[in-house]
């Protein structure tokens, strides 16, 4: 264990964070327009870019970097006990990051390109933005495989070692597989249970990595003088 411990567990309730933000935003500002029909919503869109900017921003971006120190922090914790098993965990988590990322990317640059579309022309604008949003969403959105597959293996990887609690462990098995059934297009409001669960599994993995790095540091500290005698 090292600082990775530390740091994987301070990203994970940052991404957890950002989550429950953007759900605020979603559940409140955004929340009219959400099943709204594509000419209102991209109307919605073209004049309020500023707060789906933000939330953009929270639930791909800041939510994906965040995810890069939580899954090599993760990798530290079970590759002493599960090396091949650690190893494959954390190809999945690597790419689940680089979808959410690159989907990010994709909406906020995608959200200026329509709204400056939408003054020129509006109906070209919607049209624009449907075809744009079916790719955004195969891409980090609709279909939640990757993570679905990190936590999955994640948890049984720690299940396994007795690396994290064993209700975590179960928690991350049970949210891995709906997001996991969410390939199939009859499963896909899966994909909520999995949203909602995972970020509950980040703050509570949050705080058992966080708290685990401060018991080592505190062990560490009381063997110094053992250590410093002989």
């Amino acid at each position: 264990m090292n600082t990775l411990q530390k740091a994987g567990g301070v990203s994970a309730l940052i991404n957890a964070a950002a989550y429950m933000i953007g759900m605020g935003i979603a559940f409140t500002l955004l929340a009219p327009y959400l099943d709204a029909e594509p000419e209102q919503y991209v109307a919605f869109m073209a004049a309020n870019e500023a707060p789906l900017f933000v939330w953009h921003l929270l639930i791909y971006l800041v939510a994906g970097v965040f995810m890069v120190p939580l899954v090599l922090g993760m990798y530290e914790r079970l590759r002493a006990s599960s090396p091949a098993l650690a190893q494959i965990t954390a190809v999945f988590g690597v790419i689940w990051t680089m979808t959410i990322i690159g989907s990010g990317m994709m909406i906020i640059h995608n959200q200026g390109v329509v709204a400056a579309l939408y003054a020129q022309d509006p109906a070209q604008a919607t049209a624009v933005w449907l075809a744009l949003s079916a790719v955004e969403e195969g891409l980090g959105g609709a279909i939640e495989l990757p993570g679905g597959l990190w936590i999955l293996l994640t948890s049984w990887a720690a299940l396994r070692a007795g690396a994290l609690p064993k209700g975590l462990t179960i928690l991350g098995l049970i949210i891995g597989a709906a997001g996991i059934l969410t390939v199939f297009p009859s499963l896909g409001n899966l994909g909520v249970v999995f949203g909602l669960g995972a970020v509950l599994w980040f703050i509570w993995v949050g705080i058992v990595m966080v708290r685990s790095h401060g018991e080592e540091q505190a062990a560490l500290q009381a063997a110094l003088p053992f250590v410093r005698s002989n």
